[in-house]
């Protein structure tokens, strides 16, 4: 699941039952976001574990919907010490996650387990300390029967962050470009429908839930997300991949203009191209709910 922000199709979990080179595509095509993903919002990850209200330092960690391990790592470099238990639904994002951990000299740390989360009974993810789920509650069929799940899987005292974002990044500003000006937002309109029959707990307010489910929250946080281009040469592929994702899912409802103008901004070779543009950045929301199993 992974994770991940990604909206035009349920990406980790119920959504890679098919075996054919559609699936194949569909892996590699999100395992590109969600590495860029993790690059250019490194630091607001970091941030965010580091704000969490832990007790001590968690032995047993669970990344539900791991993708290919961008809080699995981020959750690693902060307690080097503890053992990550990642869960996804895809092959391919758990292949690349061992890949890195053994990069990274980490693999006696991590175990990966393959496993749809929709299901009526989830594998033995042991007792862990700290559960963490980034961009993956809101692909679960039955979010709050996951709720539970999560609260009988935790350690007593056991802390679990549930992070969220806002909503799909936007990568220009909202006269742009100059030609269609509000492009960008005009596409994401064309798919909302799909996103609200698709995902219909993206944005969703989870404190209450979490309660519901028996947890007791201990905090809630959201940052803003405005890292400009200029940072980061990947800021520029994260935009193409993204936007390139939208296309296909907002071509039927856009207008000619629209679709001519969107194909500009992706075009590598336009002097339209978005990697020209001066004032591309990633800016988004993310939430993180901090919730105790008491």
């Amino acid at each position: 699941m992974t994770r991940t922000h990604q909206h035009t199709s349920r990406p980790r979990q119920g959504g890679h039952h098919g075996h054919d080179r559609h699936r194949e595509h569909s892996d590699g095509g999100q395992a590109e976001i969600l590495e860029l993903d993790a690059e250019v919002l490194a630091e607001h990850t970091a941030a965010i574990t580091g704000w969490l209200p832990l007790t001590g330092e968690p032995r047993q960690i669970v990344d539900l919907g791991c993708g290919t391990g961008v809080g699995a790592f981020a959750l690693l470099d902060r307690f080097p010490d503890a053992y990550v238990t990642a869960v996804d639904s895809s092959a391919g994002h758990l292949q690349i996650l061992r890949e890195k951990a053994r990069a990274r000299g980490v693999e006696e740390h991590v175990r990966t387990v393959q496993a749809d989360l929709d299901g009526a009974r989830w594998p033995d993810l042991g007792t862990p300390d700290l559960v963490w789920a980034s961009a993956a509650m809101h692909h679960m069929a039955d979010p709050d029967r996951a709720l539970r799940s999560v609260h009988e899987l935790l350690a007593p005292g056991g802390l679990f962050a549930v992070v969220e974002l806002a909503g799909f990044p936007r990568f220009l500003p909202a006269d742009a470009p100059e030609n269609r000006p509000g492009l960008e937002e005009r596409a994401h309109a064309a798919i909302d429908s799909l996103h609200a029959e698709r995902v219909p707990h993206r944005g969703a307010d989870w404190g209450p839930m979490l309660t519901a489910a028996g947890f007791a929250v201990e905090g809630e946080r959201t940052l803003a997300v405005a890292v400009e281009g200029e940072r980061s040469e990947a800021i520029g592929r994260y935009a193409l991949s993204s936007l390139q994702r939208i296309r296909g899912a907002a071509a039927p409802a856009l207008s000619p203009e629209d679709l001519t103008a969107l194909d500009e901004l992706l075009d590598s070779d336009s002097p339209r191209s978005l990697l020209r543009h001066e004032e591309l950045a990633v800016r988004t929301e993310r939430t993180v709910w901090a919730a105790r199993r008491t």
